[in-house]
Formats: structure tokens, C-alpha cells, sequence
């Protein structure tokens, strides 16, 4: 007499097996599309702020100007520039307002001058101060005789972002060197009053 087959194992297990490992297949598949969703999200992000920093770069430039006889600051960025400290040397020592700095250049009639304030100020794109502009022509060529190898100049600017900038220039007055004039700062720093130019 031959021995019973055992019965056959349902279906229903086996069905159920199936069903687990697709349901681990989509579990895993759901989770990778969140992630890189995540990810293009957040390169999104990146790319919109690097176009907002693009729209609000400033960039100041200081320069003379012979025939307005005048000291300039241009912004030539796209975005506006705001002046948190500004400094001007003469002979390595700082001068607190442009009465201090032509004394110490001696220029003749120091009171024959006309001044625009940079700092505290905010430049808008495409602007330019006149920072200092002398209408008689004798005491301008005085003054840039003498502040071209003597007068040097540092502005600390920001953007709307606050992301800042410092111009550091040796010869503000006269040929501009070909080196790097700007350089991105973490911040601003902070000045004893006594070094910071007020005009």
C-alpha cells in the first residue's frame, strides 16, 4: 500500500511572499525617488541663491577724475552697495574727515572744497560720489601731486545680502596697478573711532 502524499502547500503563502518582496521593491524605489527629489530640491535652492547673489553683487572702484577735478567712488556692480567703514591714510596715519587729510597734505585753502558723503552711504548700480571735487584748478593739482604717492584708501562694502567686500587701494589718486583691488570679507570690521573716515 503506498504511503499518502502529503497535501499540497496553499497557494496563499506563497502569494503573500510575493507580494512582501515587491511591497519591500516599491518601499525601497519610493524612498530613492524622496531622495533624489531632495537632492534636486536642494541644488534648486543653491542655484536660485547663487542667481539673487548674481543680482545683487556690488562693486566699488575709487579713481580720480581730472577733468571734474574730483576723487570718485563708482559702483560698478549690479546690485547696491552699502559702506559699513571707510578709511583714508596719510603717510600710514588715519585721517578722520577730508579737512584732516588736506592738512596734512598741506594743500593750500583747504576750505576750497566740495565734499559728498561715502560713508555712511549706499550706492546705487551704476552710480558714482564725487567724494571730494575742488573747483579751483591750482589747488586740485596741489592736492593730486601730493596724495598720489601719500593718500591710501580702504572701503568695506555689502550687498542686500550681506555679503561683504573690501577695496583696498594704495594709490586711490593716480595709476591703477594691476593687482586685485576687492576682496571678499566674512564681515565688516569693527574700527576704533579714531580710524574711521567720516565725511
Amino acid at each position: 500500500m503506498a504511503a499518502p502524499t502529503p497535501p499540497a502547500e496553499p497557494a496563499a503563502p506563497r502569494a503573500r511572499e510575493g507580494r512582501r518582496n515587491w511591497d519591500a521593491l516599491a518601499a525601497v524605489v519610493a524612498a530613492l525617488i524622496g531622495f533624489l527629489a531632495l537632492v534636486v530640491s536642494g541644488y534648486t535652492a543653491y542655484i536660485q541663491r547663487q542667481q539673487v547673489r548674481a543680482q545683487v553683487w556690488p562693486f566699488l572702484v575709487v579713481g580720480n577724475d581730472d577733468l571734474a577735478q574730483s576723487v570718485l567712488v563708482y559702483n560698478k556692480g549690479v546690485g547696491p552697495a552699502i559702506v559699513r567703514t571707510a578709511q583714508i591714510w596719510i603717510d600710514g596715519k588715519p585721517r578722520p574727515d577730508w579737512q584732516h587729510v588736506l592738512d596734512a597734505l598741506g594743500v593750500a585753502e583747504p576750505r576750497r572744497f566740495i565734499q559728498s558723503t561715502l560713508n555712511p552711504n549706499v550706492l546705487t548700480p551704476g552710480s558714482e560720489l564725487q567724494m571730494i571735487r575742488f573747483p579751483d584748478k591750482e589747488v586740485w593739482q596741489h592736492f593730486r601731486t601730493q596724495a598720489l604717492h601719500r593718500m591710501s584708501m580702504a572701503v568695506c562694502f555689502c550687498s542686500t545680502l550681506d555679503e561683504c567686500w573690501m577695496y583696498s587701494d594704495r594709490h586711490p589718486v593716480g595709476y591703477k596697478a594691476p593687482t586685485l583691488l576687492v576682496q571678499p570679507v566674512d564681515r565688516c570690521p569693527r574700527l576704533p573711532v579714531a580710524e574711521i573716515f567720516n565725511n
